[in-house]
């Protein structure tokens, strides 16, 4: 079932196009250099617009338990001239997820791209991982949650 939803999102919903913009400015911020952290981020969202009902967007945090202090401060400084061009971006997203809900199929559509609005917002140090990673990082963290209030 998911290669169809990701088959139907890839082509009549323009879906790859929508992953191919993504990624080709994703390449141009990581060569400017600069505003890397922004592009990378937004290189990992297109990987999951290619196959938005196999993958879902993380933070890294939750993968790595040791961070480099310098990279995220950069990033978080990168970060703030960002924002006016994310909310450009997540209202180009809120457009296409309206026109998608205009037909029942699109639905679906459009609840990933909702699920994938704050990467767009804020791509830094996020990543692309298949669902069922995600779903043991979940499993963890709600083991962790109950281990400490328990």
């Amino acid at each position: 079932m998911r290669v169809l939803a990701n088959i139907i999102w890839l082509i009549p919903c323009f879906g790859i196009v929508t992953a191919f913009f993504t990624f080709i400015f994703g390449v141009f911020l990581t060569v400017i250099v600069i505003p890397a952290p922004i592009g990378l981020g937004l290189i990992q969202l297109a990987k999951f617009e290619l196959a938005p009902f196999s993958y879902e967007m993380i933070n890294k945090k939750h993968i790595k338990s040791t961070a480099d202090t310098t990279w995220e401060t950069y990033s978080k400084v990168i970060m703030l001239f960002y924002i006016p061009l994310g909310c450009l971006i997540v209202m180009c997203a809120v457009i296409q997820m309206i026109v998608l809900c205009i037909t029942i199929i699109g639905i679906p559509i459009a609840l990933i791209l909702a699920k994938s609005l704050s990467t767009y917002f804020n791509p830094v140090n996020k990543i692309c991982v298949p669902r069922g990673v995600s779903n043991i990082l979940a499993d963890k963290k709600a083991q962790d949650f109950l281990q400490s209030n328990g």
